[in-house]
């Protein structure tokens, strides 16, 4: 059944003022519900800047890490670089005095030395090879020989493998046995 104004305002209607508390009340109610709706898109406002603010600063912040470590991998790079120049030094000293022999193959085993010395410094190592158990995660079977040794023995180091820190660089080349 449906009312129409009138029809509510008379059965609330106090007998001196027709529909005045009605028109009074409801004109509060819907200044209240602007209020609540004006507060409510203030505080969406509020949030949707702290939102682009927070966004940007993680932005911000992720661009400096990744800067920061581009800048670290230079750094590091550098160092190895400055660690290897006087192995280059000799080894260019070296090939200016080829034509003494004795002293070239000595130079040759110096700057070799040199060398493993830098890169001992920045932590690389040799994988030992020979004699030892065949390891697929250090060693790179490249032949197998039948011999006298036990199965799976190293026989030979082909090319020597190198570890930095604990980490494989490059895994050691062998000669692998098998047991006739």
């Amino acid at each position: 059944m449906a009312m129409n104004r009138q029809d509510v305002t008379t059965k609330s209607e106090p007998e001196g003022q027709p529909g005045a508390s009605l028109d009074n009340a409801s004109g509060q109610s819907s200044q209240t519900q602007e209020n609540e709706l004006q507060e409510l898109r203030n505080e969406r406002t509020t949030l949707i800047d702290r939102l682009a603010r927070q966004q940007a600063e993680f932005e911000n912040a992720r661009k400096r890490s990744l800067r920061a470590q581009a800048e670290y991998r230079e750094y590091v790079l550098a160092d190895v670089a400055k660690s290897l120049l006087p192995v280059l030094d000799s080894l260019e000293r070296a090939l200016g005095h080829k034509e003494e022999a004795k002293d070239f193959s000595s130079g040759i085993q110096l700057i070799y030395r040199q060398l493993q010395d830098a890169l001992n410094k920045i932590g690389v190592e040799p994988i030992a090879t020979e004699g030892n158990q065949f390891d697929p995660a250090w060693h790179e079977a490249v032949e197998v020989e039948e011999s006298d040794l036990q199965e799976n023995r190293v026989l030979d180091e082909l090319q020597r493998g190198y570890t930095l820190k604990g980490r494989l660089l490059r895994p050691a080349m062998v000669r692998v046995s098998r047991h006739k």
